[in-house]
C-alpha cells in the first residue's frame, strides 16, 4: 500500500489483485458498478471514510481522514445548505437588494415584489417563491456569481453568447436548479458516498472554503454550453441539466484536478 499525502489529508491507495478486478469486486467484497463506492464504507475513528471506486481497470481504496479545518468547513457548507429562503429576514431581503444591484448596477429596484424581477429570469413578480429546495443558498450562489464574474454572468444573462434558442431558459431560475443539481451531485448529508465525486471534493474543500460556489459558476457556464451545443428549447431544460452534471462529475474526477480553477470549464469563465 502506497501513502500519498494530498492536500492535507491522509490518502492510501491500493490495488487490488488482477483477478479480483475480474471479478468485480472490491475489498468489501461485494459487486460494484464502474467508477461507484462498492460494498459499505468501513469508518475508522471520527472523520475517516473509507471508498472503493474503479479507475483505469483496477478497484482502489481511498481512505480520506478529514483535517479539523476541512471539517469545519464542510459543517459550515452543510450548515448553508439548510437555511430556507425566507423573506421577512432582514438579511435574506438584502441579500436579494445585493443580488439586483450587481446584476443592475445602474437601475434602481423599486421593490422586493415587482414585475422588473422577471427581467432576471424569475418566474413571478416575487422572486422568494422559486427558491424552493434549493434555499437561502441558491441566491448566495448567484450573488457570488455576479460578483466574482460579473462578465461571464452578464454574458448569461443577456444570452449573449451563439444562435440562442426562440424559447431560452430562465436565467435566475437555472440557477437555482444549478444550486440543487451540485447539492444532489456533492450528496454531503448521505451516510456514505454513492460515488468518488464527494470524496473528491472535500479535498478540493481543503484549498478553498468558496469551493461550492466556485463550482456552481463553472456548472452554469457549462449548462449554457450544453444548451447552445443541443441547441435545446425550454422543454429540454432537464436533459441539458443532466448533461451538465455528467460533465461537471467528469472533470472533477480527472486526476490533475486538484482544484476548482483546475478544470476545463474553468477557462470558460471570464
Amino acid at each position: 500500500m502506497s501513502i500519498v499525502r494530498a492536500r492535507g489529508s491522509c490518502v492510501a491507495i491500493r490495488t487490488l489483485s488482477p483477478s479480483t478486478t475480474t471479478n468485480r469486486s472490491c475489498a468489501h467484497g461485494s459487486a460494484s458498478s464502474d467508477d461507484a463506492t462498492c460494498g459499505s464504507p468501513t469508518w475508522i475513528g471520527k472523520g475517516l471514510t473509507c471508498v472503493c471506486f474503479k479507475r483505469k481497470g483496477a478497484y482502489e481504496r481511498i481512505c480520506i481522514n478529514l483535517t479539523p479545518q476541512q471539517e469545519e468547513r464542510l459543517k459550515r457548507l452543510k450548515d448553508r445548505m439548510k437555511v430556507y429562503f425566507d423573506a421577512s429576514r432582514p438579511e435574506h431581503q438584502d441579500a436579494l437588494r445585493a443580488l439586483w444591484s450587481a446584476t443592475y448596477p445602474d437601475r434602481e429596484l423599486s421593490g422586493l415584489i415587482s414585475d422588473q424581477w422577471k427581467e432576471m429570469g424569475w418566474q413571478g413578480r416575487d422572486p422568494s417563491t422559486d427558491f424552493r429546495g434549493a434555499g437561502f443558498l441558491s441566491l448566495e450562489n448567484l450573488v457570488f456569481f455576479a460578483k466574482t464574474f460579473s462578465i461571464s454572468f452578464q454574458h448569461l444573462l443577456r444570452k449573449q453568447g451563439g444562435k440562442r434558442s426562440a424559447w431560452e431558459y430562465p436565467f435566475a431560475v437555472a440557477g437555482v436548479n444549478i444550486t440543487f443539481m451540485i447539492m444532489q451531485m456533492l450528496d454531503l448529508d448521505a451516510m456514505k458516498p454513492r460515488t468518488f465525486v464527494r470524496p473528491v471534493f472535500l479535498q478540493i474543500l481543503s484549498e478553498s472554503e468558496w469551493a461550492f460556489d466556485l463550482l456552481y459558476c463553472v456548472a452554469f457556464v457549462v449548462m449554457d454550453n450544453q444548451w447552445l451545443h443541443r441547441n435545446a428549447t425550454y422543454m429540454e431544460f432537464n436533459d441539458v441539466l443532466k448533461s451538465t452534471r455528467a460533465q461537471v462529475e467528469r472533470e472533477l474526477l480527472m486526476d490533475d484536478v486538484l482544484r476548482i480553477e483546475d478544470m476545463p470549464s474553468y477557462s470558460l469563465l471570464i
